[in-house]
Order: structure tokens, then sequence, then C-alpha cells
């Protein structure tokens, strides 16, 4: 099991650089970032943590741009994984989206993943012209319209949302494979969408008790004729042995905790501080 940071980020505190700097010499294996373009002023769609408009933060308001930040990472490491939780494929054009991508895990060394997620704020996605009731298929499209690019050195793909003639486009990533994590509710729709488009599942932060959803995921996978089992993300908190173990038992690959949105003195002894708790723990 592998342990990972997720840093909201801000126009403020911490930048993405000296955080994803830090976590990887404390021995992280993974640095997340969100997004979001924008935040509607006026919205109907309910946040799934306060259960109406209200934001819970309002970093919401102030994340930066996640392709950016983690070509800022980049720059300053060399082995941790680069990844979003999540990000929104579908505000964007999938065409230079691929390209952005591509060219991040080019020129890190095939380092990406993209954590992506359907999108919650139903309002935001309008904007961009995104049906709110389209938005898994549209996600879905976009998905198998940049590997088109990523993998295709004479590329097309025709869908109802994204349609382009034989096209070349280089960069190629740096790996065969850029793996696509969804981050989304633990529901059966969402496994089934995993098992045909994706490579695994991050949890939602209110998701803790999740063995029997990550047996019904595996049961999916298989069913489905998926090779392996998927990679499966917990996001935690506050480290606890006995969960640790259980999550590792139960299929869990990777454990994501959260940075404060703080000074970079501050992120940093908190770094030290979660890193001194998951040695000490002397997992298996």
């Amino acid at each position: 099991m592998r342990f990972g940071v997720v840093l909201f980020t801000s126009d403020r505190g911490i930048t993405p650089a000296i955080a994803a700097k830090a976590a990887e010499e404390r021995g992280f294996r993974s640095f997340f970032v969100p997004e979001h373009t924008h935040i509607p002023v006026k919205r109907e769609a309910a946040h799934p943590g306060t259960g109406d408009a209200s934001l819970p933060d309002d970093r919401y308001t102030r994340t930066l741009d996640p392709w950016v930040s983690l070509a800022m990472a980049a720059a300053v490491t060399e082995t941790i994984e680069l990844s979003t939780a999540v990000a929104l494929p579908v505000e964007h054009d999938p065409i230079t989206l691929a390209k952005t991508i591509a060219t991040l895990d080019h020129l890190s060394g095939g380092r990406v993943t993209l954590g992506a997620g359907f999108g919650w704020n139903t309002d935001e996605l309008a904007d961009h012209g995104v049906p709110p009731n389209k938005r898994r298929t549209v996600l879905r499209e976009y998905i198998e319209a940049m590997r088109e690019l990523w993998t295709r050195d004479e590329s097309s793909y025709a869908g109802s949302y994204v349609n382009f003639g034989p096209s070349w486009a280089w960069p190629k990533p740096a790996q065969a494979h850029v793996p696509v994590l969804i981050g989304a509710a633990g529901t059966e729709k969402t496994f089934e969408w995993i098992a045909r488009t994706g490579d695994g599942w991050i949890t939602t932060p209110t998701e803790t008790d999740i063995s029997a959803r990550i047996a019904l995921l595996h049961k999916i996978w298989a069913d489905a004729g998926r090779e392996g089992k998927p990679r499966v993300l917990a996001l935690d908190f506050k480290p606890d042995r006995d969960r640790l173990v259980r999550w590792s038992e139960d299929g869990v690959t990777d454990v994501i905790y959260g940075l404060p949105d703080k000074s970079t003195e501050d992120v940093l002894a908190y770094l030290d501080r979660l890193s001194a708790k998951l040695t000490a723990m002397d997992l298996p």
C-alpha cells in the first residue's frame, strides 16, 4: 500500500512545487491537486458534503490550474506520481487537454495519472456546455478520444460530443497507458463506468466504511473481463493502524492524506509529523 498527499491548491499558502518536493523527500509516492475552473455564484447543485448550495471551504473558488501546478511540481521532483483528485476533463477541449497531459507525461518521464470526476457542480458544467444528465457519457467520450490521440500515429474519433477526423498529434505520453482514476461515490453505476473505461477508484471524503464497496468493485471489474484488480485510492484524515491494515486486506492500493492550506513552514511540519506516524506504525 502506497501513501500520497493531496494539496487543495489556492492562491495562498504553500505552492504545489514546494509541497510536491517536500512530499517526495519524505517518501510519499504520489501528489494530487484538484480542479474547478470557476464557481457560479448562483447555483442549484448541492455540494455532496454540505447537502446544499453552500461550500465547505472557500478554496473551491481559489483553486489553481491543475496542469500548471503539476508542471511546476514535475520540474522540481524526480519520482513522485503527478495526479489530480480530481480534474474535470469535460470542462476543456479534449484535443488540447490530450496535448497538455501528453506533454506533461513526456516531460516528467511518465509520471502522470489522470484522476477525474463526473462533476458534482452541474452549474459549473453547464457553463462549459456540458448537459448535466450526460456528464458520464461526455467524460467517457473524452477519455476514449484522448486515448486515440495518445496511442495512435493517425487518430480519429466519432462520438456524440467529440468528433475529429484523421489527425497527427505528438508528443505521445511516455507511458504506454496513462492511468485514469475516477473520484466519485462508490456505487454500482460508478464501478460499472470504471470497469468499462477507467483503471481505478478514488473514494470521496465521506466514505470510510468501504470494505463492501471494494468487494463490489472487484466483482464488477472481474465480470467485465478486466485482468488483475483496479487501483483503489482511499482518502484518509488521520492515520489509524487498524484501519490501514483492514484497508490493505480489502484491496486499497493507495492512501491519500490532505495537506493544510497554510504557510510553507506549517505544511512542512505537518508532513514531518505524518511521515513519522506512518513509519512508526510498521505496517506490513
